[in-house]
C-alpha cells in the first residue's frame, strides 16, 4: 500500500482493514496523529484514539465518556438508524441504554450483576472437563481426515456450544445462533450483512419478519423459564427485577443478544487468529509445543495479538481534552485496541508474535465498568482448545488463504482451510 499520511486516512474505509492495511495505518497515527479527526462524508467526524494510555484513560473515566449513546463506529450513517429503528419497532426500546453494553453506570452496575455469577473465575473453572471432552470430540471429528476448515470445524464449535448451554438456547437452535452472529455483527460483509453498498435506507419487509420471528421464538422461551425455571442464564434474567421491577421481554431480548453474540464471535475469532499467528511464526509454535507450561502467557498474547474486538466508541459528556487536543461535549471517540496493544511505549516487539510474552497487559477485554464479562470464559475456551489442538495436531498449516471477514469492528476469520498429519481418534 501506499504509505498512509494523515489528511488521507479514514477508519471508516472498511477494506483497508480486509486488505490488513490498519496496523500500519495505527502506527503513523500512534507517531503523528495519537489524537486524530477523522472526517465522515455523511455527517460528523469523530476522533480516532490510538494509544495505549489514552484507551485505558478513556475507557475506565465512564463519568466523562459514556457508551449510552452507542458503541460501534457508524461507516454509512444508515445502518445505526436502520438498527434502532428495528429495535424500536420490535421491542419498543431504543437498544443505546438499554442493552448492557450500551448502557452506563450506575445502571450498567445493575444489570451486569444480574448474569456475574455464571461468568466468575469459580464458576467457570468448574466448566473445563466438559469443555476438555468437547474439545476432544471435536478433534476427533477432524483428526483422521488430515484436513479441515479450522474456523467452521474447530474455532466456531466450542464457543458456540458453550455460551448456548450457558443461556439456556435448544441444542437444536444452535445453528442458528451462529447465523444470526454472523448477520447481526458481519453486517459491512456482504456475504453476512450484505455491506453498506447494498444497505437500504428502509427496512425490507423480510428482515422485519426475521426480526419478529427471533422476538416470538425468545418470548416462547422465557415464558417457559418464568414458569419452569432451569439452572441457566435466560432463567436468572426472566426471573429478575431491575430497579424494581421485572424485566420485560424487551429488555432480556436485548440481554440474550449480546451474550450469544459476545460468547460466541469474539473467542471464535481469537482462536482463529491465533491458530493463523502460531502457522505463521512456527518457531513460535514448536516453542509452545516444546513447553506447555508457556500455554498461559499464550492465550492473552493470542489475545493481544488478534485483538478480535477492534474498536468501542464513546461519547464525551462535557468539553474536555485528550493529550491536549480539545474535544466538545457530544463528540464521537473511537478506541482502537489492535493499536493500543501494539503501542510501542507500552510492548516491546509489540508487532511481535511472543507466546511467552511477560508481562502482557493488553486491554484487549477492555478496562475499567465494561471489562469484558466472559474474560474468565475466554481464557479458558482458548486455553483448552489449543492444549488439545498442539498436542494431537502439531503440525497444521495452511491449505489456502484464510478468508477474512470485511469489518472494521470484528478482526474475524469466515474459513480457513488446514492441512496435517492424519492421527487416530481418542475416542
Amino acid at each position: 500500500m501506499t504509505a498512509p499520511t494523515i489528511d488521507t486516512i479514514d477508519l471508516t474505509d472498511v477494506d483497508l482493514f480486509l486488505r490488513g492495511d490498519q496496523y500500519d495505518i495505527f502506527r503513523t497515527l500512534r507517531s503523528e496523529a495519537p489524537v486524530h479527526y477523522n472526517e465522515r462524508a455523511w455527517g460528523p467526524g469523530f476522533w480516532n484514539v490510538t494509544k495505549y494510555e489514552d484507551v485505558l484513560a478513556v475507557g475506565v473515566d465512564p463519568a466523562t465518556w459514556i457508551s449510552g449513546k452507542g458503541i460501534i463506529l457508524d461507516n454509512d450513517g444508515v445502518r445505526t438508524k436502520r438498527e434502532i429503528e428495528m429495535s424500536e419497532q420490535q421491542l419498543g426500546l431504543d437498544p443505546r441504554g438499554n442493552m448492557m453494553i450500551m448502557t452506563d453506570p450506575p445502571r450498567h452496575t445493575f444489570m451486569r450483576q444480574l448474569v456475574n455469577k455464571a461468568f466468575t473465575h469459580k464458576s467457570v473453572r468448574r466448566m473445563e472437563p466438559h469443555i476438555r471432552e468437547l474439545v476432544t470430540k471435536i478433534v476427533d471429528d477432524i483428526c483422521e481426515k488430515g484436513e479441515a476448515d479450522f474456523v467452521m470445524d474447530v474455532a466456531r464449535l466450542v464457543p458456540l456450544e458453550v455460551i448456548c448451554e450457558m443461556v439456556g438456547v435448544p441444542e437444536g437452535d444452535w445453528e442458528a445462533m451462529f447465523e444470526l452472529s454472523n448477520r447481526v455483527l458481519g453486517f459491512d460483509d456482504p456475504e453476512y450483512g450484505g455491506g453498506a453498498e447494498n444497505r437500504t435506507q428502509e427496512l425490507t419487509p423480510e428482515e422485519m419478519q426475521m426480526s419478529f420471528d427471533l422476538f416470538n421464538y425468545l418470548s416462547q422461551l422465557v415464558q417457559e423459564r418464568r414458569t419452569s425455571p432451569r439452572e441457566d442464564v435466560l432463567s436468572v434474567l426472566a426471573n429478575s427485577e431491575l430497579d424494581g421491577q421485572s424485566l420485560n421481554d424487551g429488555e432480556i431480548f436485548l440481554f440474550f443478544l449480546l451474550l450469544i453474540l459476545a460468547g460466541n464471535e469474539t473467542t471464535r475469532n481469537a482462536t482463529s487468529g491465533g491458530m493463523l499467528a502460531l502457522m505463521e511464526n512456527p518457531e513460535q509454535r514448536q516453542r509452545l509445543i516444546a513447553d506447555p507450561s508457556l500455554m498461559t502467557t499464550a492465550v492473552d498474547e493470542i489475545v493481544r495479538w488478534t485483538s478480535p474486538v477492534m474498536h468501542f466508541e464513546r461519547v464525551a459528556t462535557r468539553d474536555t481534552e485528550i493529550r491536549g487536543q480539545k474535544i466538545k461535549a457530544g463528540e464521537e471517540v473511537c478506541l482502537w485496541y489492535p493499536s493500543a496493544n501494539r503501542d510501542e511505549e507500552k510492548f516491546v516487539n509489540g508487532d511481535s508474535f511472543d507466546v511467552g510474552r511477560s508481562p502482557n497487559e493488553h486491554i484487549a477485554f477492555g478496562k475499567g465498568e465494561h471489562f469484558c464479562l466472559g474474560a474468565n470464559l475466554a481464557r479458558l475456551e482458548i486455553r483448552v482448545i489449543f492444549e488439545e489442538v498442539m498436542k494431537r495436531i502439531p503440525d497444521m498449516e495452511l491449505a489456502g488463504p484464510p478468508d477474512k471477514l470485511r469489518s472494521n469492528f470484528l478482526n474475524g476469520i469466515k474459513r480457513m482451510p488446514v492441512t496435517f498429519s492424519p492421527s487416530a481418534k481418542v475416542n
